[in-house]
Parts: structure tokens; C-alpha cells; sequence
């Protein structure tokens, strides 16, 4: 079921979607994911796969069953080849080949449900709502954990961005279809790591964006357990990576007005939470970023936030000494 918003701007006409998949290192996971994505019954889809300088066989896996099951959609596929810069280069060339009304990154080691792409699109021809988010399955080794999520109208889009930085709401490119022209008429911020890099571009999409609707589906399963995996690194490597990623976000937008900033609402969960990680991990970013302290002092405590209260007085207090 859809939550409409727009229903009074539906669409007519076909709505054309590009499909961004990176590929490096998953020649295990790359047949069950091709066929999940090739497979898709909905004829207005653009396949785009990236080939992040991978060192295995997934594109010759991947071509070879292009070639055997797939032919006929050779047109609609586009294999992109480029060096090793990791996953949000990787997105970024995608999206430089895109031609669809709309967008969606996935991952080569996860699956789309049948049917996906079509219930994507019969929501955006529902609602014309610039960005569609529905449910998705986390898949363990011997478990499943369904995550739905909440529903928010238009005017909630603040919340929306707020409860991606507390975990209430999901940061992921991957339960989302995003119309492309939000990438290509804003200067959307691409991060340089790949750990919750695509909670700082969802941020700024739904910043952006001027309606949102809510598909009440679980169509994507997202695999856990693969050890090449960003979230298989080790805890400080990926704590530093969040941090970095999110002080490069607020440094894009820092100064601007409230009203021309896409992320204003989470500026000071941003600033704190990178205080508080480099307390924690010993990242030293106080040394590195000169205004982080000050800005440190300037920002608000706020309940629901994704660190403790008692953690961001402590990161104020500590910064007032920085």
C-alpha cells in the first residue's frame, strides 16, 4: 500500500527508472543479484553497472549471464568500467550515465523482491512524489530482521531527516527511488568514504526534495555477512569514516541560511556526534577541523538525538577547553 500525497498529480505516461549497481568483489553473490535485478518484470528500467576496478570475476559472471538469459535486454544495460575509487565514487559515475526519470542505487551483493521496480513505479505514477521509500529485509546467515519504516508526509520531511541521525528512520540509498533531477539541479555533496555515505546523500535528497511518499512493501533484501563489506570493517576505521563523511557534509553547507540549507535540521547532531567520536575513538578531528570546538559550543542539546544527553554535555563541556 502507498501513502499518497499527490494523488492529484499523477502521472501519465511511462515512468522510466536507472538502476545504479557498483560491482567489486561479490563474483558469490553476483548471479543471485543479477537475476533478482534482470528478472524485473517492469519494461521501462535502465541497468547500470558500474565495474569498480574489481579484481575477481563478477563482470565476466555478470556478462556471461547477460549473453545466456538476458539478451534481449542488452539495450537497457550499460556495463560501466572505471578504476578502484570505492562505493560513492562508484555511485557518482553511475549517475553521470543515468538517463531515467528516476534513480536507485542498490548493492551487488544484496536482491530485489519480484515485482520491486514495478511497485516502485505504479507508487511514482500515484504520487509524483520526488522521492518513493519502502521497506526492506535485512538477511543474517540463518535470520531475516524485516525493517519497516514510518510514515511522514510532506511537512514531516525535517523528521524524516532528524530520525535518519537516531536511528528511528533508515539513512540507505537502497530503500529509496529518487527523481533524478534532485541530483542533476542541486550540488548534491557525494562523500569520499563509503561507511553511512549514503545517509549523508539521503539527507540532502530529502532536503531537497519537495514530496515524499511512504510504499508500505519490503522489496529489497540487504545481505549481512559478506566480509568484504563496508560494515565488516573494524569499529574505529568505520567511526572515523562517519565522522569524516559527516563533517564534510556540514562543511558543504556550513554558513548558509536555514532556508537555502538542506540539512540545517541536523547540524548540531552533526557537530556534536563527530565531537563526541573523536573523544571516544581518538581521532584527533579538534586538531584537524579549527572550528569544530566553536561550533561545538554554538549548537543545541537535543532530546531523541542519536548520542545519550549526558554524552553531548560532555562533548560541550570538553569543547569549551578545545
Amino acid at each position: 500500500m502507498c501513502r499518497e500525497y499527490n494523488s492529484d498529480k499523477r502521472v501519465e505516461g511511462p515512468v522510466t527508472i536507472s538502476i545504479i549497481a557498483p560491482i567489486y568483489g561479490v563474483e558469490q553473490y553476483i548471479e543471485d543479484f543479477a537475476d533478482s535485478v534482470l528478472s524485473q518484470s517492469y519494461p521501462y528500467v535502465e541497468f547500470i553497472f558500474v565495474n569498480d576496478g574489481t579484481k575477481d570475476k563478477s563482470i565476466e559472471i555478470l556478462e556471461r549471464l547477460i549473453d545466456e538469459r538476458y539478451s534481449s535486454r542488452r539495450d537497457n544495460i550499460k556495463v560501466v568500467h572505471k578504476s578502484n575509487a570505492g562505493l560513492p565514487a562508484a555511485r557518482a559515475t553511475g549517475l553521470e550515465y543515468a538517463t531515467g526519470d528516476y534513480v536507485y542505487h542498490v548493492d551487488s551483493d544484496d536482491w530485489l523482491a519480484n515485482d520491486a521496480i514495478k511497485k516502485i513505479a505504479d507508487a511514482i505514477k500515484a504520487t509524483n512524489a520526488d522521492i518513493v521509500y519502502f521497506n526492506y529485509i535485512k538477511e543474517y546467515p540463518n535470520r531475516s530482521s524485516r525493517k519497516r519504516e514510518r510514515a511522514y508526509s510532506n511537512s514531516e520531511r525535517t523528521d524524516y531527516i532528524r530520525n535518519m541521525y537516531s536511528h528511528k528512520s533508515y539513512g540507505t540509498l537502497c530503500n529509496k527511488c529518487i527523481r533524478r533531477k534532485l541530483y542533476t539541479d542541486n550540488q548534491i555533496f557525494i562523500p569520499k568514504y563509503g561507511y553511512a555515505e549514503d545517509c549523508c546523500v539521503t539527507t540532502q535528497l530529502v532536503g531537497f526534495s519537495q514530496s515524499i511518499a511512504f510504499l508500505d512493501e519490503y522489496l529489497y533484501h540487504y545481505r549481512k555477512g559478506n566480509p568484504s563489506a563496508m560494515t565488516s570493517q573494524n569499529i574505529k576505521k568505520r567511526k572515523k569514516e562517519y565522522a569524516l563523511n559527516i563533517l564534510d557534509l556540514y562543511e558543504a553547507y556550513r554558513g548558509l541560511p536555514m532556508d537555502e540549507n538542506p540539512i540545517s535540521v541536523i547540524c548540531d547532531d552533526i557537530v556534536i556526534q563527530a565531537g563526541w567520536h573523536s573523544l571516544v575513538y581518538g581521532l584527533n578531528l579538534f586538531a584537524e577541523r579549527s572550528y569544530l570546538a566553536e561550533d561545538i559550543r554554538k549548537a543545541k542539546i537535543r532530546r531523541g538525538s542519536n548520542l545519550w544527553l549526558l554524552s553531548q554535555v560532555l562533548t560541550k563541556l570538553i569543547a569549551r577547553f578545545k
